[in-house]
């Protein structure tokens, strides 16, 4: 804005006066707008970080002892898992063995690890009981192939009802059966699992190397390096849920071939004992855990194909744009940046990788690129999302005047 030269020369004053005026009430509106916006960076700035590394801790691990009777309650975060490894005591061609467990899940919608073998040496999962809504899946892993798929079948309709269920999995040479409450509700002869399968630590609860929380009661785990024929699966189901003794205990004194039985009837403490071997006696950790906590996996080791994948892909892309759009402004109202929209990206993949290292070191996150990749995508289109809107004066037509003077706009935001 120009004044023009007053005749009157006792108005030539409060001419310059009023100029004066003007621009320093321009500097002065402008500073306290350039305040405004890095406090909203430092807002967006700390509110990622917040949700990244929530809740900066390793929560307890909330497994507890049911009060009406034997068994193990898992919670939101928790897990339990061997003291000592299972080793292979069986030539890997024999495809015998078996595995009891007595449980209830807690929740329908459930995608989560009941129980898996885990070998820390190769960093390998053998074999995986999986809840899958109300299905029962179990994922067979070679421990020779690292990189070889995993072999998946599933058993319909175990958990819809969210009762307790006696699930057998006994595996021999024609194939694998799978028995539910003592009836046989599925068999195999292409699915078979080998005493290999069988090797390694057990985690139930979770997962061992992400965080794949199950949520339920675990009252009872067998497992045996033979198969059993349905009429000692119908037994053992009688044993375990209705021939209790009177010492509170199932019939347990068949014991040929047995590895491994836990009878959940400790009460307290936080040792489950293995009645055939206290080497892989069940230990209940003060805090969740994850076993192998992963660093920065690789983006095609996370894939998945599910709906929650892409969920997860999506909420990683919006929660930085915001960061994208206001530093990118706020790096052009200092006036310090002459590559901002490059500098924004720069600090967005910044801001991401720093937040994916230290989840590595907590169990309830899961430390990753695919994130990264995502987080710093959503940075560069928050950035985009801000040129455009300075270029098309959109703030201008909202009455609102963000940061520079309207004149200034259009040359300032052109890199």
């Amino acid at each position: 804005m120009s004044f023009p030269e007053p005749n009157n020369p006792h108005l030539a004053g409060v001419a310059v006066a009023c100029s004066e005026g003007h621009f320093s009430g321009g500097r002065t509106s402008t500073k306290i707008r350039t305040m405004l916006l890095g406090a909203i960076c430092v807002c967006v700035l700390l509110g990622i970080l917040a949700a990244g590394l929530w809740p900066f801790h390793a929560p307890r691990n909330e497994v507890s002892w049911l009060s009406g009777g034997n068994g193990l309650f898992f919670g939101k975060h928790g897990s339990i898992v061997s003291a000592g490894s299972f080793a292979a005591n069986r030539s890997p061609s024999d495809s015998s063995c078996s595995i009891e467990i007595w449980l209830e899940p807690g929740r329908a919608d459930s995608s989560s690890s009941i129980l898996a073998f885990y070998l820390p040496a190769s960093r390998i999962v053998p074999l995986a009981l999986r809840q899958s809504l109300g299905d029962l899946k179990l994922e067979r892993r070679s421990p020779k192939v690292a990189k070889i798929n995993a072999n998946k079948i599933y058993v319909n309709d175990v958990f819809s009802r969210l009762k307790l269920v006696f699930v057998t999995i006994s595996s021999g040479e024609t194939g694998t059966a799978f028995y539910v409450n003592g009836a046989l509700v599925k068999k195999s002869a292409t699915f078979r699992l080998s005493g290999e399968d069988l090797t390694g630590q057990i985690i139930i609860g979770n997962a061992p190397a992400t965080t794949d929380s199950w949520s339920g009661k675990v009252k009872g785990l067998a497992i045996y390096d033979r198969e059993l024929p349905p009429a000692e699966v119908s037994q053992d189901y009688a044993n375990w849920t209705a021939g209790w003794t009177t010492s509170g205990r199932p019939d347990t004194a068949k014991s040929e071939g047995v590895v491994a039985r836990y009878l959940f009837d400790e009460g307290k403490g936080s040792i489950i004992n293995n009645q055939i071997d206290s080497a892989t006696s069940l230990l209940i950790p003060e805090r969740f855990f994850i076993l192998h906590e992963q660093f920065l996996e690789r983006p095609w080791d996370e894939f998945r194909t599910g709906w929650h994948y892409w969920k997860d892909v999506g909420i990683n892309v919006a929660g930085f744009i915001p960061l994208g759009f206001f530093f990118r402004a706020y790096f052009w109202a200092v006036g310090r940046a002459k590559r901002a929209t490059w500098l924004t990206i720069a600090l967005g993949f910044a801001v991401s990788l720093t937040i994916e290292v230290l989840q590595a070191f907590l169990p309830t996150r899961d430390s990753g690129m695919t994130d990264v990749i995502t987080n710093t995508f959503g940075t560069a289109l928050g950035a985009i999302v801000c040129v455009w809107s300075i270029k098309r004066n959109c703030f201008a037509r909202a009455g609102v005047s963000l940061v520079f003077p309207l004149e200034k706009r259009e040359s300032q935001f052109r890199s």
